[in-house]
């Protein structure tokens, strides 16, 4: 997304970009990485431009901020929106992909579809995760040609970082506004507020749109601690596992393995979900009557 469409004359010229993310804390929607690029010629305009960290700035401003640097030729913009039910999906698999490397993969990839459009990127301002040293490192070792800066607070340092909160901060708040929800259940109320796990009105609706056994409806990151508080009453499912540890089928074995899964499917570095045996005998009676089998390949 962005004006990544058109590249503009400037492309050519020495280019700087920042980057800077919205949504990282919410328990509920996207968390969007953006990214605003400009000629080095340009930096001292655009610390002209009022640009300041989105967080600072009331909704109304930000929205005027980002229609003005849409129609600026002279600046180009792009954003990564990761969806909730990715996030939880890498947080919650077997291989834990941990939030600071879904932030540095976004930002990377950020940096590399832009380059892919013809931009000659020389310098690039990132707000940290994590230290910012070993960032600087990890980044300066993927793209050797381009100097990066990271820095804690860097959107409130520097402008063409600020005009990526702008971008981002905007991004996420539309998202929000315009989510249209998996779930087709009449009474799921939109008013969730701002998704930050301390708001009183997100708060509210997680207790009121919580399922003993299906969990919440899927804007919610359901991989984030403050959900598990939720469902200390849920209901306890059990299933039979078509597939052993090693991706083989179990179908024809005796003494089915079963999982338990406990917390609607929430996990965590202190308790990991049960495995337990069956007792029953071969594969269940549902996929017996039906001539279900597991397949791979068709």
């Amino acid at each position: 997304m962005g004006s990544e469409a058109m590249v503009s004359e400037w492309a050519s010229e020495p280019c700087i970009m920042g980057i800077d993310e919205a949504g990282r804390g919410p328990v509920l929607g996207p968390m969007v990485y953006g990214c605003l690029y400009c000629p080095r010629s340009y930096q001292k305009t655009l610390s002209s431009l009022s640009f300041a960290d989105s967080k600072t700035l009331k909704e109304e401003k930000r929205e005027e901020l980002f229609e003005t640097l849409k129609a600026n030729d002279s600046i180009g913009w792009a954003v990564d929106v990761i969806d909730p039910k990715e996030l939880s999906a890498k947080m919650l698999k077997k291989s834990k992909i941990n939030l600071n490397e879904i932030s540095h993969d976004s930002a990377m990839g950020l940096v590399d579809r832009v380059l892919k459009m013809g931009v000659l990127l020389t310098e690039v301002y990132i707000d940290t995760v994590g230290d910012p040293g070993k960032y600087e490192m990890k980044l300066s070792k993927k793209f050797p040609s381009i100097k990066f800066v990271v820095a804690k607070k860097a959107d409130s340092l520097y402008p063409v970082v600020s005009g990526a909160s702008i971008v981002a901060k905007v991004t996420r708040d539309r998202a929000i506004r315009e989510w249209v929800l998996d779930e087709t259940a009449d009474n799921i109320d939109r008013n969730f507020g701002s998704g930050y796990p301390g708001d009183p009105t997100t708060k509210s609706w997680l207790e009121h749109h919580k399922h003993s056994i299906f969990g919440f409806p899927t804007l919610v990151r359901f991989s984030w601690g403050t959900c598990s508080s939720y469902f200390k009453d849920g209901a306890e499912v059990l299933w039979e596992s078509d597939l052993d540890e090693e991706g083989g089928s179990n179908s024809n074995n005796n003494g089915k393995r079963q999982l338990k899964l406990r917390n609607v499917g929430f996990t965590t570095s202190k308790r990991r979900s049960e495995e337990i045996e069956s007792s029953g005998k071969g594969r269940s009676r549902f996929f017996q009557a039906r001539k279900l089998e597991h397949l791979t390949n068709f």
